[in-house]
């Protein structure tokens, strides 16, 4: 025992037990710091994904609108249209030869007659609501039947015609219509009435069939223009196209010049088609100058964009009818003023006073 406790209290018994201790804390040591280390590489991960994220959501947010994707506009025709009595059906399918391409009536109370199942009612259905109707009735005897039914005259389909017509508002139309018609049922243009007509139409009945033909920022309708005269006149007549429910036709308002001054008659003249007109042609829709006009010093009053203002284009007429000048065109709202000669209107009125008094003139025959 004594010889134990001599051992335990020896300088090397001590010297061993401190560097066992230091062992031990070393190795806390580096259990720590290895720790510390994985807990900076995690750290510094999750940052690293927080500034990818945020930069990819910056970049899209700051993406040009002309790079956003656009909505898709195709000619595919979902429709929602509502079937009532007087419309006209077509249903085909290859248990159903005896009705095929043979239009069926839906009679007052809502039913349609079906080979084989009788009576089925389909007022207030889409289309292919009733489809599923149909072919629900038909699964009692047939198995898997795949009836197709399309709408071969519309009941009713409200059309919207707004602006520069003579009777605007929404037309209940039965049938199928062309935009000529429409614009027919809606009493015609007005004369102030431009060439250009807008048609919206709903993506659920696929996208309007004309050439520059686009979808709207919100997706759902697609918007295209048409040029009325040329389908009067016969150039575009494809692009008489088909008006379907719920569309709406913008006929908007012409830009008009208007002539003012020393001229025969003064007044607006619609631009019509046309985005400009010449000096000439609104003088002969004016019916040209006065005798009194100082053609040399006419003037074109211009509105200045964002203001009440307008800035003044010189114009010598004079030169202009002579050949040996540029021509200027009006754009809509401009303002042709034409000034009267103070020498010509003095003259006129001294002739004028001249021949009232007989003084002035002497006619002479010779016998």
């Amino acid at each position: 025992m004594n010889m134990q406790r001599r051992a335990r209290r020896s300088p090397n018994w001590q010297r061993t037990t401190r560097f066992g201790m230091a062992g031990v804390a070393d190795s806390q040591m580096e259990s720590r710091v290895v720790k510390l280390m994985i807990i900076t590489k995690v750290v510094a991960c999750i940052v690293a994904v927080f500034f990818l994220v945020v930069g990819a959501a910056g970049q899209v947010s700051s993406m040009p609108e002309s790079d956003q994707p656009k909505p898709k506009c195709d000619n595919q025709i979902h429709s929602i249209y509502l079937l009532g009595p007087d419309d006209q059906l077509e249903i085909s399918g290859p248990e159903l030869n005896d009705v095929a391409n043979k239009p069926i009536r839906i009679e007052g109370d809502g039913d349609i007659q079906v080979p084989l199942v009788g009576r089925v009612h389909v007022a207030g259905l889409t289309v292919q609501q009733a489809e599923q109707e149909i072919n629900k009735a038909l699964s009692k005897y047939i198995r898997d039947p795949q009836v197709v039914v399309s709408v071969a005259e519309m009941r009713s389909q409200p059309v919207s015609i707004l602006g520069a017509v003579n009777t605007p508002g929404v037309h209940q139309v039965q049938g199928h219509k062309t935009l000529l018609e429409m614009l027919a049922l809606a009493g015609g243009m007005r004369p102030d009435a431009g060439y250009s007509i807008r048609i919206t139409r709903g993506l659920e009945w696929g996208c309007i069939p004309l050439p520059k033909v686009e979808p709207d920022a919100s997706g759902r309708f697609s918007v295209a223009e048409v040029n009325l005269k040329k389908i009067m006149e016969a150039k575009n007549p494809e692009e008489n196209i088909q008006i379907y429910p719920h569309d709406v036709i913008s006929v908007p308002k012409a830009e008009f010049v208007y002539v003012i001054g020393d001229v025969k008659r003064s007044g607006g003249f619609v631009l019509g088609e046309n985005e400009s007109m010449s000096v000439l042609q609104v003088l002969s829709l004016a019916e040209g100058l006065n005798t009194t006009a100082d053609a040399r010093h006419a003037r074109i009053l211009r509105p200045v964009h964002g203001t009440d203002q307008r800035e003044e284009l010189p114009v010598d007429v004079k030169g202009v009818l002579a050949g040996k000048k540029t021509e200027i065109t009006l754009r809509g709202d401009d303002i042709l003023f034409v000034p009267g000669s103070t020498g010509k209107k003095a003259s006129l009125r001294a002739l004028e006073a001249a021949i009232q008094t007989g003084t002035g003139l002497a006619i002479w025959r010779m016998p």
